[in-house]
């Protein structure tokens, strides 16, 4: 690898140009316009998620009223969005506010160091289509870059996988050409990667099996929201949004904290809402009714029941069983049931994988995520400097990266005012324990949490995922708090009038 000795310098540096990167740069553009910044993204093009992900039917799995940006009203009709309408969306806002003249595409962030005596990060950043290595000062950095590794998702080891004479593909690196008409699928999987790819393939492939080791919970909603779409009519564009953001941010909340404090009726309110959608007589326990309770995980949602339209129909099935082995023709079951398959689709998870996997050093120590506690969901512990932005796993994601947003910007403000160069928490923990950063017993959580930072019990060490709570300590609360460490770096002019003994 080539390396460059140019060092570039920004005021702050954004690490991905996704939806949560983008709106980063917005707010901090409208808040703070004599601020320097660049977004790096290792990949060639904006978007994030929704440009990575090429698998059929790909789509949000939360309204875009909500999952929207609340400075930017949706105008589709589709409340549930497929992503060309996601991405569509998300380049039209990168457009509008001029922030693509300060991405930086192919720059995938490898390291950064912070010094306290400069009050700024150095930023070791590989230039992956010259293979170069640059280096951008900053004394801001903001990771935006989601919670999972872009470039490989997660496959357990089947036993016999080599022997399966078909295609096997993984949805994170959905191939261009796969042509799956009139072909045998077995989907593994259940969760929204799995629901969504069901009914998409099965409107041309011969059939699609969803093999699922246990349940998901699943719910139909309708892809318009018709409240929403008649508000916009009525009231305008603007404030038809607002009206509906506000009504679904109450709507999800209501769903979760009903879920949360009764779990029996929840579950039977559910599976009476499947058996509805499904044939009659149809095993809905055995494959709709999950061991744990509503919201332990992330309820998946399908629009307009359109998975269930595909299992009536008769072009897709569930089978709920362990995988045994992979034969040369498909999957043979514990059950001694074999699924034949031309086409199986590894629709098993994520790697998660925090801030890109960037490795930082806080004045030569090295950072160790696990021994840090995260502060109101948007900085580290002992982390001077460091913003991250981290969305909700109850509710849509973009709800919460608003507000930290704007509390990032609000900290700003009052660093300016008070002539500091750096702030980090402190989490002296005393008499306050610790768990996992994220209470979500999802798989591909539990899979890496001892990796993870931690959260308090207490405090702005909570990783709240309330809107309600967050939008009063974030967007109305004091940035100041006495876990805060404000400081000044000392100029190179004051440094200079001392005089020498």
């Amino acid at each position: 690898m080539k390396h460059t000795a140019t060092t570039t310098q920004v005021d702050v540096l954004i690490v991905g140009a996704g939806i949560s990167g983008i709106g980063a740069a917005y707010y901090l553009q409208q808040e703070h316009p004599g601020r320097s910044y660049a977004i790096l993204e290792s990949r060639g093009a904006t978007g994030g998620t929704w440009d990575l992900f090429r698998y059929p039917g790909i789509r949000s799995d939360s309204d875009l009223h909500t999952f929207g940006y609340e400075f930017k009203p949706w105008r589709d009709e589709d409340a549930i969005a497929s992503a060309d309408k996601i991405l569509a969306y998300l380049r039209e806002t990168v457009r509008e506010n001029n922030i693509d003249r300060n991405i930086r595409f192919h720059h995938k962030v490898l390291g950064a160091a912070w010094d306290s005596d400069t009050a700024r990060w150095l930023v070791d950043v590989e230039r992956t289509d010259t293979d170069e290595l640059v280096q951008i000062s900053a004394n801001w950095l903001f990771c935006a870059g989601g919670y999972y590794r872009y470039d490989q998702g997660f496959t357990p080891q089947f036993p016999g996988r080599d022997r399966f004479a078909g295609q096997i593909v993984h949805p994170q690196h959905w191939p261009e050409d796969l042509d799956y008409t009139g072909k045998k699928v077995v989907i593994i999987g259940s969760g929204a990667t799995a629901v969504t790819l069901v009914p998409s393939m099965a409107a041309t492939a011969a059939h699609v099996t969803m093999l699922q080791r246990s349940p998901t919970y699943i719910m139909p909603v309708p892809a318009k929201d018709a409240f929403a779409n008649a508000a916009g009519r009525l009231l305008g564009a603007d404030r038809g949004y607002a009206l509906a953001r506000r009504k679904n941010i109450a709507k999800q909340r209501a769903v979760y904290t009903f879920c949360q404090k009764f779990p029996t009726v929840a579950r039977k309110l559910i599976r009476s809402i499947n058996a509805k959608q499904l044939p009659a007589g149809y095993p809905v326990d055995e494959h709709f009714s999950p061991a744990y309770n509503p919201w332990d995980q992330r309820l998946c949602a399908v629009p307009d029941a359109d998975l269930f339209k595909a299992i009536s129909a008769g072009k897709a099935s569930v089978v709920t069983d362990r995988i045994a082995t992979f034969t040369e023709t498909g999957i043979e079951l514990e059950s001694g049931q074999h699924l034949d398959a031309d086409i199986i689709v590894t629709a098993t998870g994520l790697n998660v994988q925090l801030f890109g996997g960037i490795s930082l050093t806080v004045d030569g120590q090295a950072v160790n995520l696990a021994d840090t506690v995260a502060y109101k969901g948007i900085m580290l512990s002992g982390v001077p400097n460091f913003a991250f932005a981290f969305g909700y796993t109850n509710s849509s994601w973009t709800l919460k990266v608003g507000l930290l947003c704007e509390h990032f910007c609000r900290l700003l403000s009052h660093m300016d005012e008070g002539g500091f160069d750096s702030v980090r928490p402190v989490f002296d923990g005393a008499g306050m324990e610790t768990k996992p950063l994220l209470d979500f017993a999802a798989g591909y959580v539990q899979r890496v949490a001892d990796t993870l930072p931690r959260q308090g019990a207490s405090g702005p060490w909570v990783m709240s995922m309330n809107y309600n709570f967050d939008r009063e300590v974030l967007r109305h609360g004091a940035v100041t708090d006495p876990n805060l460490r404000f400081a000044a770096a000392e100029r190179a002019e004051d440094r200079e009038r001392v005089p020498v003994s």
